[in-house]
């Protein structure tokens, strides 16, 4: 597969990308290899692949799951996306920052965000379609979303007036996430 490691943030956070293959014809890549992965730390069993797609200006998050924690592997298939990973993780250095990044189709960065993050993006191109790998089934009943625009977090979202579905507009802020019994679910561990 040929993973190159490009950076980790917020002590978990991995973003990578894969050696492609090109020609005349176009391309080709691996996605996933359980072996380099594991050699990256992504140790992971992956249960559910889900995929998205959104028209511009969509944002979508802060999700998060709590019941049972979930992570995901996340590359964007068409078009660009900006997305914000937030540390809601209790104890954790690095506790309600924040990580920015810009994935496409063009970049094929690939990202791993590991349980106890809050994430989001929003559509930047006329469309994106974005898959992930989730390392956990999705529970509606276990499942959160920090406000978009929280002020104490602070994400420098690359358009202010986003298209937002009912749920996200009614985010919890990260003060009020911190007061909820399911916060002490998501302990740091180094």
């Amino acid at each position: 597969m040929g993973l190159r490691l490009l950076t980790r943030e917020l002590n978990g956070l991995i973003v990578f990308e894969t050696e492609i293959h090109k020609d005349n014809r176009g391309f080709f890549m691996e996605t996933f290899r359980a072996d380099e992965f594991k050699a990256l730390g992504i140790t992971d069993v992956f249960v559910q692949d889900n995929f998205s797609h959104s028209m511009a200006g969509v944002l979508r998050g802060m999700h998060f799951q709590w019941e049972p924690l979930q992570g995901k592997l996340i590359r964007v298939i068409s078009g660009t996306a900006y997305f914000a990973e937030v540390d809601i993780r209790k104890n954790s250095p690095a506790f309600g920052k924040y990580f920015g990044i810009e994935l496409s189709d063009y970049n094929k960065k690939v990202l791993w965000v590991p349980p106890g993050f809050a994430n989001g993006f929003v559509a930047l191109s006329d469309t994106v379609d974005v898959q992930y790998k989730c390392s956990a089934l999705w529970n509606g009943k276990g499942e959160g979303c920090l406000l978009w625009k929280d002020p104490d977090i602070g994400i420098k979202w690359p358009l202010g007036n986003p298209i937002l579905s009912e749920k996200d507009k009614k985010g919890m802020t990260l003060n009020e996430w911190q007061k909820k019994k399911e916060f002490s679910l998501f302990e740091y561990k180094d």
